[in-house]
Parts: structure tokens; C-alpha cells; sequence
């Protein structure tokens, strides 16, 4: 059986199958963006750290190595490029609609003109291909070990495309928290996200203390977004 299969490669595999999955939930009958979102979160929860353990094994060889880059931007193209795609075109189809007399909070089919759901559609299409092409750069320049600065500090060129996993939930929460369809906000993120990801701003990889900003950030997305939902079933 080809591949490798140890535990170094178990939290890439993770955030494949939680983004694949999110895909799935969010394009299955008329979809729930939130669902997928919760498995975006997850994702970049595993991205997170997936390189830290591979980096424990020391005794990888070359071939494990490129094993790893290979399979850490296929999964992230499926994670936070056609996931975020996906939450998009399920927010065409599923939306909030402001509370009636009752005090519910309830979900309705959207109704876009065709015209506008080709718009957004494409400008979805056009993500997921920004995203290849920012993940397809970074594995060019880190074979030729270019993803570096004059320091020899570690450096992205253009957004990491693993940002969309606080970015996209970030808007989800406006989305909640104001009980208004703000679908086109969700596309207009998306076209700016896209751009940022072909860009040449440089961005330092970030360190401990970084990283444990980004995760709690990511955690208070989480626990909002769980307790909103809670708040809005009752």
C-alpha cells in the first residue's frame, strides 16, 4: 500500500477528512453553512499543529518529508479553499431571517436572481483557484528553501491560505450576531481573501506566542458561535 502512515501524517489526514466533510454537509439538500464552519475551525485547529509533530520524528527521511509538503497543501486546498467555497454557496440557498412576533429566530430559502447566483458562484470558483496558486508557490519556493528571509526567519509570501480558518468564521459570527443576511459581506471577504493570497506581502511564520493568540482566537470564535446557535434554538 503506498503512503506513509505514521503519526506524523495523522493530523493532515484529520483536517482533509474534516474539511471533506464540511463540504459534504454544506452542499447536502439545501445545506447549513454553520455546520461546515465548525469543521473549518476544526481544520485549522490540525494545521495548527501538524507540522510540529511531523517535526518530532527525526529520523524522516527526504521522501517522508516531500510526502508531508505534498499532502499538508491538498488537504489545505480542500480545508480553506473549497470549504469556505462551499459555506458560500450554501449561504446562497440557507439564510437568517429576523425574528417575528413569536421571538424565534427562524431559516428560509433565499431567493437570489440568477444573475447574482452566477456572480457569486464564480467569485467562489475564483477563490478555491487562488488558493491553488498560493499553496502550488509556497511548495515551489520551499523545494528551493526561498521561504526564508535575510534573518533565515521563516516567511509567507502572500496570506497563508490556512487564514481563511478564523477569517471566514470571524464573518459568520456578524452573520449571527446581527440576525441579517449578510451573504454578499461573506463574497466580499472572499474576494479580498483571494487577493491577499496572490499578493507579495511577506508575513513572518509565527512563533509560540502566535500561534497561542491565533488558537485562542479560534476557540473564542468557537465557543460564540456554539452559544449563539444554543441562544437561537430557544
Amino acid at each position: 500500500m503506498i503512503g506513509f502512515y505514521d503519526y506524523t501524517v495523522v493530523l493532515t489526514y484529520l483536517s482533509l477528512m474534516s474539511g471533506a466533510t464540511g463540504i459534504m454537509l454544506c452542499l447536502n439538500g439545501i445545506g447549513h453553512p454553520y455546520l461546515g464552519m465548525f469543521f473549518l475551525l476544526f481544520s485549522g485547529l490540525c494545521d495548527t499543529f501538524d507540522g510540529k509533530v511531523a517535526r518530532t520524528k527525526k529520523n524522516r527521511t527526504e521522501q517522508m518529508k516531500n510526502f508531508g509538503i505534498q499532502i499538508d497543501s491538498l488537504s489545505d486546498l480542500v480545508a480553506f479553499g473549497l470549504l469556505p467555497a462551499s459555506i458560500g454557496i450554501s449561504m446562497l440557498r440557507y439564510a437568517l431571517r429576523m425574528p417575528g412576533l413569536s421571538g424565534f429566530t427562524s431559516y428560509v430559502l433565499t431567493h437570489y436572481p440568477k444573475p447574482t447566483q452566477f456572480i457569486l458562484t464564480f467569485i467562489a470558483v475564483l477563490y478555491v483557484l487562488a488558493a491553488m496558486i498560493r499553496l502550488a508557490y509556497f511548495n515551489v519556493m520551499e523545494e528551493e528553501d526561498q521561504n526564508r528571509d535575510e534573518t533565515g526567519a521563516k516567511i509567507y509570501t502572500g496570506l497563508p491560505v490556512t487564514s481563511a480558518a478564523l477569517i471566514f468564521p470571524a464573518v459568520l459570527l456578524f452573520h449571527l450576531l446581527l440576525r441579517a443576511d449578510l451573504t454578499l459581506l461573506y463574497f466580499g471577504v472572499m474576494i479580498l481573501t483571494g487577493l491577499f493570497f496572490l499578493s507579495k506581502i511577506q508575513i513572518k511564520k509565527p512563533q509560540n506566542r502566535g500561534i497561542a493568540l491565533l488558537i485562542t482566537f479560534g476557540a473564542v470564535e468557537f465557543i460564540i458561535l456554539i452559544l449563539k446557535l444554543l441562544c437561537l434554538r430557544h
